[in-house]
């Protein structure tokens, strides 16, 4: 395959979770989110269902932002390139089949152009009543619809020159795997993770893998990423003289604590977004652990700490933490509940969230980030260059209804090196 100069151009390298952008792999909302219904919303891992004529715009100003500050890849135009290639294309169209258990659909598929083909497999593949197996009629699709596929973080992560392609823990999203694989290893040239080929009973998603430093990973062991997720990434990176992972516990009830990241993010090298039962381990924390995974020379010792905040200054890390929701409890629960710990940094102190979490945004003020409006920094009338520490907030109503925020919505292709001094 002939690459594009950009994409040659472009190297996965994410050594924190705040170094400049240089490069970020988005995937606009499709037709797809409007094929979930009330009786299939459980399946596709929603609680609700989206009107997407107020996504498109929610989204857009969401785009708008990255488009104006750093190079973006978008999932359905890599995947169509991809689709060019007759031996790429084979793989995904069999791999995807052979799951799904619609083998006899390859052939057909093969012989689709490659945008209709990338629309069949973002979309799916409607069931016609008396071609396709009788099976397939209750759901509609033989191929089902990927309602999950714009949390490009939660089927692959950057781990630092290499990316995790994730085990996921639910069948509806394994096409994701599929088609993340063939961008970063035909595209990016890019090796890949995979805890499953270690251990089939292993899971990892990107929301609960954060990139502390070049010798840290923070993880979130809950409902999507289990022990044995962690205990593979803890044998990946034994090699090196010296590695820490922290593993914060996570509740499995309500569905708001499925990562790590919806309860904690990274804003700045001294600054950090948390909710505050975490911290104080109240309320739905209580008796969640904190581990401090220090690896010496292939050697592997656990500490138990306090919180979290504990563990990163044991690794020489001193957060200051901004609180979700502010000072209230119910306001914590509240906008927790709706994404207002999940914040993505831009830069060092320069992130963005949901404008929608007043409590929180208002917190993020007091700590010294100016507010900035969506709005104004895609229209290019305000630059966060400009500021030593922001806030980028968009507004969305529809968007925080899917169970994700910012971080869940982009996956960083490059980042710059921070300079922790």
């Amino acid at each position: 395959m002939r690459l594009t100069e950009n994409i040659q151009k472009t190297k996965v390298h994410v050594t924190s979770e705040i170094g400049r952008l240089n490069a970020v792999l988005l995937h606009r909302p499709g037709v797809e989110i409007e094929r979930m219904t009330p009786g299939n919303a459980a399946e596709a891992l929603y609680s609700d269902i989206l009107n997407k004529n107020i996504v498109d715009v929610e989204y857009g100003y969401f785009a708008g932002v990255f488009e104006r500050c750093t190079k973006v890849y978008y999932v359905e135009d890599l995947l169509c390139q991809l689709l060019d290639d007759d031996d790429i294309r084979s793989a995904i169209v069999t791999e995807s089949c052979h799951d799904e258990g619609c083998d006899y659909l390859v052939e057909e598929l093969l012989s689709h152009d490659s945008k209709v083909l990338a629309d069949e497999l973002i979309e799916g593949f409607a069931y016609r009543k008396g071609i396709d197996p009788e099976r397939y009629a209750e759901r509609r699709y033989v191929l089902r619809p990927l309602y999950n596929l714009f949390f490009t973080r939660d089927a692959s992560s950057t781990v630092y020159d290499r990316v995790l392609v994730n085990s996921m823990s639910f069948d509806v999203r394994v096409r994701e795997n599929i088609i993340y694989k063939a961008i970063f290893e035909h595209f990016f040239g890019c090796e890949t993770l995979n805890a499953q080929r270690w251990n089939k009973h292993a899971h990892t998603e990107g929301g609960d893998v954060q990139i502390g430093r070049s010798d840290l990973l923070c993880i979130g062991e809950g409902i999507r990423t289990d022990k044995k997720g962690i205990q593979y990434l803890a044998e990946t990176f034994s090699d090196r003289p010296k590695f820490n992972i922290i593993v914060q516990q996570l509740p499995h009830q309500p569905e708001s604590f499925i990562h790590l990241d919806m309860v904690y993010t990274f804003l700045d090298r001294d600054r950090c977004m948390m909710y505050p039962p975490m911290l104080h381990k109240t309320a739905e924390f209580a008796g969640k652990a904190t581990t401090w995974i220090e690896i010496d020379n292939g050697k592997i010792h656990y500490h138990d700490c306090k919180n979290m905040l504990e563990a990163l200054r044991c690794v020489g890390l001193e957060m200051e933490p901004v609180m979700c929701g502010g000072d209230d409890l119910w306001m914590q629960q509240r906008e927790q509940w709706h994404s207002g710990a999940n914040f993505f940094a831009l830069a060092p102190g320069k992130v963005i969230g949901y404008r929608r979490n007043s409590h929180t945004i208002d917190a993020l003020d007091r700590s010294g980030f100016a507010v900035l409006n969506a709005e104004d920094v895609a229209a290019g009338k305000v630059s966060i260059d400009d500021y030593k520490r922001c806030v980028v907030t968009f507004a969305a109503s529809e968007l925080p209804r899917a169970g994700g925020g910012a971080r869940c919505m982009t996956m960083p292709i490059n980042r710059d090196e921070v300079d922790w001094q």
